[in-house]
This record gives C-alpha cells, sequence and structure tokens, in this order.
C-alpha cells in the first residue's frame, strides 16, 4: 500500500449515505489532523440517511467534476444502502472508484460500500468483508467474502457494519498516516 502519509483523504458519497460511516470516520480523521474533503455528484449539501429516516446534513467539499483520484492518498466509502445504490449508477463515480484501484491507492469500504468496488471491477481474486447481504454479490464479482470485522488486502480495507467502526477507523487511520484516530 502507497504511503499516503501527506495526502488529501476524499469520502465519495450522495445522498443517503450511512450516517455513522461517513459522520464518523470525518470527525475522526479531522481531528487527528487529516486533510479530508467530501467528493459528491452535486455541491450544497448531501443528506445522511439514520437507521429508518433521514437526517443530518454534511457539506460537499467537492463534486466529481472538480475532483480526480491523483488529488487524494485514500478514498472512503462509506455505505447504507441508499448511497451506494446511488452511486454505483454514476459513471463518474465508477470512475473515480478505478481511478484509485488502478493507482493502486488505499481504499477503505464500509458495509454496502464495497457494491463501488464491485463495479469499479476491483474485487475479483480479493478478500473482503460487507453487510452480510452482498456477500453473493462480492463473491459473484470474484472476491472472496469473510465474517471479519476488518479486512486488510492489499490496498483495499473492508469492514461490515456501523458496530466495527472502531476497528475500520483504526486501519484508515494507520493506511492514512495518521497517529491517533479517537
Amino acid at each position: 500500500m502507497k504511503d499516503v502519509s501527506k495526502g488529501k483523504i476524499a469520502i465519495l458519497a450522495t445522498d443517503g449515505f450511512g450516517q455513522s460511516e461517513l459522520i464518523l470516520p470525518l470527525e475522526l480523521l479531522r481531528s487527528a489532523g487529516a486533510d479530508v474533503e467530501v467528493v459528491s455528484l452535486k455541491p450544497g449539501k448531501i443528506r445522511g440517511w439514520n437507521k429508518d429516516h433521514w437526517d443530518k446534513e454534511i457539506e460537499v467539499d467537492k463534486t466529481l467534476d472538480e475532483a480526480a483520484a491523483d488529488d487524494y492518498g485514500l478514498l472512503v466509502l462509506p455505505g447504507g444502502q441508499i448511497n451506494p445504490g446511488r452511486l454505483r449508477i454514476e459513471a463518474r463515480a465508477v470512475d473515480f472508484v478505478k481511478a484509485f484501484a488502478s493507482l493502486d491507492k488505499p481504499i477503505a469500504a464500509i458495509c454496502h460500500g464495497p457494491w463501488l468496488l464491485i463495479e469499479a471491477g476491483a474485487v475479483k481474486g480479493r478478500k473482503l468483508t460487507s453487510y452480510r447481504s452482498i456477500r453473493m454479490d462480492i463473491t459473484n464479482a470474484g472476491g472472496k467474502w469473510v465474517d471479519e470485522e476488518v479486512v486488510v488486502d492489499g490496498n483495499l480495507i473492508t469492514s461490515r457494519k456501523p458496530e466495527d467502526i472502531p476497528a475500520f477507523i483504526e486501519r484508515v487511520c494507520e493506511a492514512a498516516g495518521v497517529s491517533s484516530c479517537g
């Protein structure tokens, strides 16, 4: 995995992001001194989904039209069902993830976030985890799915669900070269 200690971190998300899966990593990484930008399909604010209702809004720093993988050292893909479901049908979002994969830059995905890794063709022959409902999606794309709180395989960091966020954040911070998150 490439050293990203001096690079910015992109969090790719849109309306319907799993609230805890975006807000907690964003806050912890920023409080540890990391330069983090929220990248989305549109400017302005995006709204999170909190279990069963729309909730907090987050300011978008850059749109996909303004961002390039070369500008960042690490990519975070929060889950929730809505967020990656919307992003994986957007060519710009899939191309952004593909660019990170082709540059062998770290990509951290949690919950349903690996749907974007599947769309980007980045799971074949790789070991990863996710929310259990997309286990077969990963398997059908050629990945090896395991039921563990966090899995690191080369440049990919994956976790299953919000309860795994502490372990997920720890691995993201390690990959980002941030000494202390949390």
